[in-house]
Parts: C-alpha cells; sequence; structure tokens
C-alpha cells in the first residue's frame, strides 16, 4: 500500500477536524476525496503530510510513519496544496531552481515536459500572475521532481476548461508510468472523470469507500409524481416540493409503480439517477 491510515483521528480542541479515518490506497491508484468545503478533506492531507500532529490513529505513507518518517516520506511525494501561497517576488525561473535545489530527485527532462504542457511566463515575477498562471506553477513544482505519490487539494481550482482537460491527461499519463494519486475535490465530475476510486467525507467522518464502476452502477431511477393523496411508501425516505413527492428508486422500479396504483396521480416523471444525486444521496 502507498498510503494507509488507521482510526486516523485530528481534533482542534474540542471542534473535530476528521475522526477515525481507516482507508488504504494502492500503488498506481487515483484515489479521489470527495467533500464539500468544511467536511475534513484538507485536514486528512495536511495531518498524512506532517503539517498537523494527529490526535490519535496512526497513518503510513510508504510504509512509512508519518509521525516518524516524514523528511523520507516528502522526498517522494509531491504536493498541490488547496490555497498556493508561492513566492510573489521570484520569478518563475528563480521559484522553480530554488525548489529544483531542495529536492534531491529534481528531473530537468521532467521539468521541460510540465513547462511545455502548462507554459508559464518563466521571466515574469510570480506576484503579477493570475490565480490560473499560479495553479500552473503549483502543478509544475508538485510534479518536477518525478515523485511516486502526488497529494493534490482542489488541484483544478483555477484552471479553464481547456487546461483542465491537460491536466487530466497528464494524470493518466503518469498513472501509466506507475505513480499514485490523491486527489481532494468537492467537483463530484472532477473525480469521476479520472479517479479509479473514490472516499466520500461528511462532517470529519468516511461515509463511503467506492470503486468509481461501482458507484455508477447504483444509478437507479428518480421519481417525481404529484397526487391529490399525500404519498407514504414504506422504507422509501421521499421529499415534497411544489406539490411533487420525489424519491429515489434503486431497485424494483415496477413494484414502487403498482405501489402508486393506488394514488390519484397527476403528473409523474422518471429519470435516471446522476452520479452527483448519488453523492447527495450519501450525505442525506
Amino acid at each position: 500500500m502507498i498510503i494507509e491510515t488507521e482510526n486516523l483521528t485530528k481534533y482542534y480542541g474540542k471542534i473535530r477536524g476528521v475522526e477515525d479515518l481507516s482507508f488504504s490506497i494502492e500503488k498506481g491508484e487515483i484515489f479521489g476525496f470527495l467533500g464539500p468545503n468544511g467536511a475534513g478533506k484538507t485536514t486528512t492531507i495536511r495531518t498524512l503530510l506532517g503539517f498537523l500532529r494527529p490526535t490519535r490513529g496512526k497513518a503510513f505513507i510508504f510504509g512509512k510513519d508519518i509521525e516518524k518518517e516524514m523528511l523520507e516520506i516528502k522526498e517522494l511525494t509531491g504536493y498541490i496544496p488547496g490555497e498556493l501561497n508561492l513566492y510573489g517576488d521570484l520569478t518563475a525561473k528563480d521559484f522553480l531552481d530554488y525548489f529544483g535545489k531542495l529536492r534531491k530527485n529534481f528531473d530537468e527532462k521532467k521539468l521541460k515536459e510540465l513547462l511545455e504542457i502548462f507554459d508559464v511566463p518563466l521571466k515574469r515575477k510570480i506576484k503579477g500572475y493570475s490565480r490560473g498562471m499560479k495553479q500552473k506553477l503549483g502543478i509544475i513544482q508538485a510534479f518536477m521532481h518525478n515523485p511516486e505519490l502526488i497529494i493534490m487539494d482542489e488541484p483544478t481550482a483555477g484552471l479553464d476548461p481547456l487546461l483542465q482537460g491537460k491536466f487530466y491527461d497528464y494524470l493518466r499519463e503518469e498513472k501509466k508510468e506507475g505513480k499514485t494519486m490523491f486527489i481532494s475535490s468537492h467537483i463530484l465530475t472532477e473525480v469521476e472523470k479520472i479517479s479509479d476510486r473514490v472516499g466520500i467525507i461528511k462532517d470529519g467522518n468516511l461515509i463511503a469507500l467506492e470503486n468509481i464502476e461501482a458507484l455508477k452502477s447504483k444509478k437507479g431511477k428518480v421519481v417525481k409524481v404529484k397526487t391529490k393523496e399525500k404519498i407514504k411508501i414504506r422504507g422509501i425516505k421521499t421529499e415534497e416540493e411544489n406539490g411533487w413527492t420525489t424519491f429515489v428508486v434503486t431497485k424494483n422500479v415496477d413494484d414502487i409503480i403498482k405501489k402508486l396504483a393506488k394514488y390519484s396521480i397527476e403528473d409523474i416523471e422518471i429519470g435516471e439517477l446522476s452520479l452527483e444525486e448519488i453523492f447527495m444521496h450519501y450525505y442525506r
């Protein structure tokens, strides 16, 4: 396993950050870490990378203890933080040269490859960069030492759709080289495009670990029906809005239709359950 956590927990005083996270990520896997802002994604990442000390529990990266062997872990890891805080008074060239000297595995060939894909003005000071250009520079610095593991917190923030597509293509190529990637995001469609598996986090707790294809297979149907009477179907959670009752059917649609037959139906709509709706279903 490249990453393995055992009941990893982080509290800020009495405030819960994350609690009892247990999951593992295999070599060559792209793992999507899903949840809305404030769910605990960044806390998890900062704890894994040693910026925060866990309150309890354990975590290992490359089989190394994050509390005892972080220096060795960081030599093999690239990181894109959620909030990039770059050295504004440096030019991009000076910035990349500086990071290149800090890292044992700096790869000039890799840097050249990255600059061809994520072109940035090397002679301009970073403080004059747009948000998108800063994000590209953050991507370059994370990958330029050819790390075995790349941990990314909302990596496409600020990138236009064309660059996002290039970024996804680059991640797929890195996966072919056996690289492992941990991607935090609140955008389900982003994770769906590139991930092998997803972990869904809510209020600091891991509420689901799913293979992305298994998650898609749960699509089922969304039924919206308008009736004169109030609908109550045993074992089905319904939501009501503007006279419509909405519920999700993942198994026997025929059985549900038969149960609806006893109501006076004024209108009905049946549609596919999207991956976005599956995600929200977990949260409800």
